[in-house]
């Protein structure tokens, strides 16, 4: 099982260093998240300057929530057809020129015929869009924090990528 306190420690550590990254390459950021409930919004309202590039978060829980109000397509909500919607819709939705997506199965069943774990991940930044499929270990709050770390580091290499 993964230390709970320790992931949120990583997770903030990287928020505060993206908080550097974005400020210096002129980014503001939107988050559409469903599987972790606000978790990765809320790291980074927590980071430091948050208030000068994090415009905000959808967090969307149920399936239907995604469709309407973020335009995903008709069909599994855990692919990278959806997270990539998201991450598209919410940058436009909320008018930054960056996003993250997360959607997947957090436990302890399966869903969508998606084993425990499985996460999808999409950053959009100024309108490229890179997504990562991972499959994750442990009970459901270790899912979490490990798709909250993951989805941090994914907006931290594609931002520090611009030039």
């Amino acid at each position: 099982m993964v230390d709970y306190e320790e992931r949120e420690g990583e997770a903030a550590d990287i928020a505060a260093r993206l908080s550097h990254e974005l400020t210096e390459r002129g980014l503001t950021v939107a988050v559409a998240e469903s599987l972790t409930g606000g978790k990765i919004a809320n790291q980074l309202a927590a980071a430091p300057n948050s208030s000068e590039w994090f415009a905000g978060a959808v967090v969307c829980y149920w399936s239907e929530v995604k469709h309407l109000v973020l335009d995903v397509p008709p069909g599994p909500v855990i692919s990278r057809s959806a997270v990539e919607t998201m991450a598209r819709n919410v940058a436009a939705m909320l008018g930054t020129s960056a996003s993250i997506a997360a959607s997947g199965a957090g436990g302890p069943d399966q869903q969508e015929g998606q084993e425990p774990g499985t996460t999808w991940i999409a950053v959009c930044v100024r309108g490229e869009v890179h997504a990562e499929l991972h499959h994750f270990d442990g009970e459901p709050i270790d899912v979490l924090a490990q798709t909250e770390k993951a989805a941090l580091l994914l907006l931290e290499r594609e931002a520090a990528q611009l030039d």
